[in-house]
């Protein structure tokens, strides 16, 4: 991998992550169009390590006080009693529907849903669903996430994330903004629910990270990744105090466009 491919790949993934704008569609369009090689499992694990340690970094006060309440209910024998030790509760339930997801079509999600043609449908249909979840958030009520039932459906939603270009991201603020969440507690809560199916996605491939031959470009990926990551967070999170998710609807409609166009000009030059 040159050292043109890595920073380019790793910041698709950085922001891709945590822009509702799909990382896994971006690091299967983006090579296909440059004519580049795939760019192996050890890179892959490097990159998820890196937007996992943009998420620590970005809330690591979050986590402390999360952490901290649970540990502290814990040791009264009521885990849940503090609002922050019920929400790494929710968090946790809501991880259990992407890891069965991910532990069933894991293969699946490597070989057959790696298609150009796959992320474009995927990437135009769930920018119609985040349009249309974000036109409720204006009549939202401030307020997080508290409940196991919104949990569970948020935890769905990332689910079906599986599929390249649906965005984890795009998918779990969705569902938050359906639910009746404004867009910030629906960014923080995907946010936040990003570290541990990241966590575990990255600690199953960690031995493929551990046989990598030349670690330049995997360190240079990890770096990049976690830099893109933090900045992608922080930009998200001041947008959507005053913004809608508008623009990252636009953009998931060309960025579909874009490989609708390369799709039949590669057909029409074949044919």
């Amino acid at each position: 991998m040159s050292t043109i491919q890595a920073p380019v790949r790793a910041v698709a993934q950085g922001t891709g992550e945590f822009l509702p704008i799909s990382s896994s569609g971006h690091l299967i369009v983006v090579p296909w169009l440059l004519g580049w090689p795939d760019h192996g499992l050890a890179f892959d694990v490097a990159l998820h390590a890196g937007t996992l340690a943009a998420v620590i970094v970005a809330f690591a006060g979050d986590w402390r006080r999360l952490l901290g309440s649970a540990l502290r209910g814990t040791l009264r024998g009521r885990p849940f009693s503090e609002p922050e030790g019920r929400l790494l509760g929710l968090l946790a339930l809501a991880s259990v529907p992407g890891a069965v997801a991910g532990y069933l079509l894991d293969e699946r999600a490597e070989t057959a849903f790696r298609s150009p043609g796959l992320v474009a449908c995927t990437m135009a249909a769930l920018g119609a669903v985040l349009f249309l979840a974000d036109r409720r958030a204006d009549a939202a009520e401030p307020g997080t996430v508290t409940s196991v039932r919104d949990a569970l459906l948020i935890g769905v939603a990332q689910a079906l994330a599986l599929v390249p270009g649906v965005s984890r991201s795009g998918a779990t603020i969705s569902m938050a903004l359906f639910l009746g969440y404004r867009r910030e507690e629906a960014a923080r809560f995907s946010f936040l629910l990003a570290a541990p199916i990241t966590l575990g996605a990255a600690a199953l491939k960690l031995g493929d990270l551990l046989r990598a031959g030349d670690l330049g470009p995997v360190l240079t990926g990890m770096a990049a990744a976690t830099v893109s990551g933090l900045l992608a967070i922080r930009f998200l999170l001041a947008w959507v105090r005053t913004r809608s998710y508008r623009p990252f609807v636009y953009y998931r409609f060309a960025f579909a466009a874009v490989v609708l166009v390369a799709l039949l000009a590669g057909s029409w030059q074949l044919g």
